[in-house]
């Protein structure tokens, strides 16, 4: 069975629709944010500057732990500021009390329900952190555990993997981001039709069909890309069981560079722009190798022979995760439906995970 965004005659219970819907709303999870009331991120973020943190510590798990990623590059290369993808066990697990004065702890999840990402961030409140909540449910356990709470406004997620609410999680971090360096958020205003444009690409499904019956695939990125190829090797695992390893481009490089071969496909992650810069030289140490590789991103960095999934041309870097995640959840989705599973469904998995 195909999957498309725009299959009126799908049944209701069919597999994968409930994923698909999602993937389909999220132009209007873009433009909902883009016009909803801008004070939040503004009253938010003149909170943040006010207390002038020397130190930002990001908290989170699973998908959202990829949203955190990406919240790193973002606030390090366009504020300065360091940048930690905090532990939450140490807080938990082993009772440590760190000098936490002066600290951004920015907690990011979709369901707001996880019982070690609660209780860590009540622990860094009390240990002196400015805290703050990023989630798409505001009455949830950790916006009460946090002082202040942004919510991300994608609706309701009915669907085990996660992708209107991962994008939403991006859109509301760089927003928060953008008034905290001063910005108008104008940059954004392209998101919902750029978005509409990649969902309507349906070169995605000619990927899927060709990589059915892989039994190992590789991501990889550089910069703002390389939470995208990490995400898009989660999607890849939990809805198609299928083994997907992501390294950024640079790390690929080393070790792991002995397993690529020309039987397994590379996933390569490739922005316009310095990310993309970087990626040239991974890109042709692939074409040396004779790997099949598959671009997400720039046509122009394709290796020849290469499949190409293509954004739409010059959205800024710091933008396009919030993009390239897109064919990768259609290809995840296809994929799994195409192997037998159901991607609204997989086993062994539940839509809200608690970890301690």
């Amino acid at each position: 069975m195909t999957i498309t965004l725009t299959s009126p005659n799908v049944p209701d219970q069919a597999p994968g629709i409930k994923m698909a819907n999602e993937i389909g709303e999220q132009p209007r999870v873009f433009a909902g944010l883009l016009d909803s009331d801008r004070r939040q991120f503004v009253a938010l973020a003149d909170i943040i500057k006010k207390a002038s943190p020397r130190f930002v510590l990001l908290a989170a798990r699973g998908t959202s732990d990829h949203a955190a990623l990406y919240a790193k590059y973002l606030i390090e290369i366009s504020l300065g500021l360091p940048v930690g993808l905090a532990s939450p066990s140490t807080l938990t697990a082993y009772g440590a009390n760190p000098q936490l004065e002066s600290v951004l702890w920015l907690a990011v999840s979709q369901s707001g329900g996880s019982p070690d990402l609660v209780e860590s961030t009540a622990a860094a409140r009390r240990l002196g952190a400015l805290t703050v909540a990023v989630t798409n449910s505001p009455e949830s356990p950790l916006a009460g555990a946090a002082e202040h709470h942004l919510d991300i406004r994608a609706g309701s997620e009915t669907a085990v993997a996660a992708t209107k609410s991962y994008t939403a999680q991006l859109l509301a971090l760089w927003l928060l981001v953008d008034a905290w360096r001063g910005g108008t958020s104008n940059g954004a205003a392209g998101l919902p039709e750029w978005a509409a444009s990649v969902l309507a690409d349906d070169t995605v499904l000619e990927v899927a069909g060709g990589y059915r019956f892989a039994d190992r695939i590789i991501t990889t990125g550089r910069g703002y890309s390389y939470p995208t190829a990490r995400e898009g090797a989660l999607k890849l695992m939990e809805t198609s069981y299928l083994p997907a390893q992501a390294f950024s481009g640079a790390d690929l490089l080393h070790g792991p560079f002995a397993m690529i071969d020309s039987q397994h496909p590379v996933i390569a992650v490739v922005p316009e722009g310095i990310g993309g810069t970087a990626m040239r030289p991974v890109l042709e140490r692939l074409e040396d190798r004779g790997a099949h590789v598959c671009v997400v991103g720039d046509p122009s960095a394709a290796p020849p022979g290469s499949l190409v999934l293509p954004l739409p041309a010059g959205v800024p870097e710091e933008l396009s995760p919030i993009l390239q995640i897109l064919p990768l959840q259609r290809l995840a989705l296809q994929l799994s439906v195409e192997r037998g599973n159901d991607p609204d469904a997989p086993r062994g998995l539940l839509k809200v995970t608690e970890t301690w």
